[in-house]
């Protein structure tokens, strides 16, 4: 059941640790900690993408920052109470931890498929220099009656697609996760910086 179930959401990222561990939670006496590692983009630039992995997998207490990783697990959802809201917060949960010596094959650096239920009506949109955003919210199933809620992005002609769907429609989606900084205004003078994570779609497919 659940590994038949595990198949709807895989996602697959090397890059090189860039922080310590912290500690998450505990589940039946087994700690969880996260860790970010930095995925190179085939651009420049990288997207610092934070695992969730357990004390099982890798001793939380070394020092692994600049080694290389493969993660191999599923991208997934909770919510954080943060005073009188609810925060999304999203993080790859690690199945599979392998230890690199050398990477250079970025086209395979970051690696997502989803298969689940838009859950919200898409938003589509255009820039001002008319390249054509939608902005989905897809639903995937996880064993024991929950779900993962996961932000994703398409452009193009893949943003025109999304934009007929409707909520309850199964989609599959193929991508990559990355990370986004933006602004949030909390009051009227204070602002924060803060970082969102979504899978940028490179296909996508509508299943009925």
């Amino acid at each position: 059941m659940s590994e038949k179930m595990i198949e709807n959401n895989k996602v697959s990222i090397i890059g090189e640790i860039v922080s310590g561990f912290t500690f998450s939670h505990e589940v039946f006496g087994e700690g969880f900690y996260m860790v970010d590692i930095a995925v190179n983009r085939l651009s420049d630039q990288a997207d610092v993408i934070p695992l969730m992995i357990s004390e099982r997998l890798i001793d939380v207490e070394g020092s692994y920052e600049s080694c290389t990783i493969e993660a191999v697990g599923q991208f997934r959802s909770y919510n954080r109470h943060e005073g009188t809201k609810n925060r999304l917060v999203l993080s790859v949960f690690v199945r599979e931890i392998h230890f690199m010596e050398e990477f250079t094959d970025y086209t395979k650096t970051n690696q997502i498929f989803l298969d689940g239920y838009i859950c919200k009506a898409p938003i589509y949109r255009k820039t001002p220099l008319g390249r054509e955003i939608a902005d989905l919210l897809l639903a995937v199933n996880r064993p024991y009656g929950k779900s993962d809620y996961i932000p994703c992005i398409a452009w193009g002609r893949n943003a025109r697609y999304a934009s007929g769907f409707t909520v309850g429609t199964r989609v599959k989606v193929w991508g990559r996760v990355q990370s986004r900084e933006y602004t949030k205004k909390l009051t009227d003078t204070e602002c924060e910086k803060r970082v969102a994570y979504e899978v940028s779609v490179s296909k996508l497919e509508c299943s009925e």
